[in-house]
C-alpha cells in the first residue's frame, strides 16, 4: 500500500535509545500517521489521541489498558489504543508498523 499527496517530516521520532524510530506522515485532510520500526525489546508508550496500530511486518505482544495478559499481533493485524492511556509491548525480533492517530 502507498500514500499519495502527503507531507513527510524528514526528522525521525527516536525512542528508547534508537530501538524505536518512526517518521510522521501528514495528509491534506489533517490525518496523521507514523511509519516506524522497532527492534527487540520491552516498551511502554503513553497516548494522547486514540491510536490504531497496524503491524506491517514482524510480531509484537501487547498489553492494552485494562488487560492482564499480553496478546500477540502479527503482520496484517491491528489493534486500538485508547486516548490518554499507556500500553506495554514486547518485541522478540522486530516490528514494522503504521500508527494512525484519531483526528478530533
Amino acid at each position: 500500500m502507498e500514500f499519495k499527496n502527503v507531507t513527510v517530516i524528514k526528522e525521525a521520532n527516536v525512542y528508547f535509545d534508537g530501538k524505536v524510530t518512526s517518521r510522521t506522515v501528514l495528509f491534506e485532510s489533517g490525518e496523521k500517521k507514523t511509519l516506524g520500526f522497532m527492534l527487540a525489546g520491552e516498551y511502554e508508550f503513553n497516548t494522547d489521541a486514540e491510536e490504531i496500530m497496524e503491524v506491517l511486518g514482524g510480531d509484537m505482544s501487547v498489553m492494552l489498558p485494562g488487560e492482564a495478559e499480553y496478546t500477540l499481533y502479527s503482520k496484517g493485524q491491528s489493534y486500538v489504543v485508547p486516548a490518554n492511556s499507556s500500553f506495554k509491548m514486547i518485541v522478540e525480533k522486530y516490528v514494522d508498523y503504521c500508527c494512525s492517530y484519531k483526528n478530533d
